[in-house]
């Protein structure tokens, strides 16, 4: 039996119209994931951006306690140097009052060894025998 012509577009319409409204919830749809690819790359960037501030804070904290620590034990060092520095300066002190008074006569040691050499021959060397 065939189908009466009044009925084919009728359904041709209600298929057009499904096929409309399938369309549109794929549209809709595809917005959706594209706002939530969107929110998720942002939420991915703003932890990034978080962990970074979140590193630098806990760089920051730990240099200072380095620096901290370092001044603590630097001033042990600068009580021992001071002490050392003391010592220095007190056998400085004492070289240059013995070269003071016993410079000069070192001079003249040194100047009576050079200009009064007395020349011997060793022991190991023998020596020739004048005929």
């Amino acid at each position: 039996m065939p189908i009466a012509p009044a009925v084919v577009p009728a359904r041709s319409a209600q298929n057009s119209a499904g096929i409309q409204t399938l369309l549109d919830a794929e549209r809709d749809a595809q917005k959706i994931v594209q706002k939530a690819r969107e929110y998720r790359t942002k939420r991915v960037k703003d932890a990034r951006s978080e962990a970074q501030k979140e590193i630098e804070e806990y760089r920051k904290q730990k240099d200072e306690e380095f620096k901290a620590f370092e001044k603590e034990q630097s001033s042990g060092n600068s009580k021992a140097e001071e002490d050392a520095n003391k010592d220095t300066e007190a056998k400085l002190k004492e070289i240059k009052e013995i070269g003071e008074k016993s410079g000069s006569k070192v001079v003249d040691d040194l100047l009576h060894a050079v200009m009064n050499v007395q020349p011997e021959v060793p022991d190991r060397i023998e020596m020739p025998t004048q005929s």
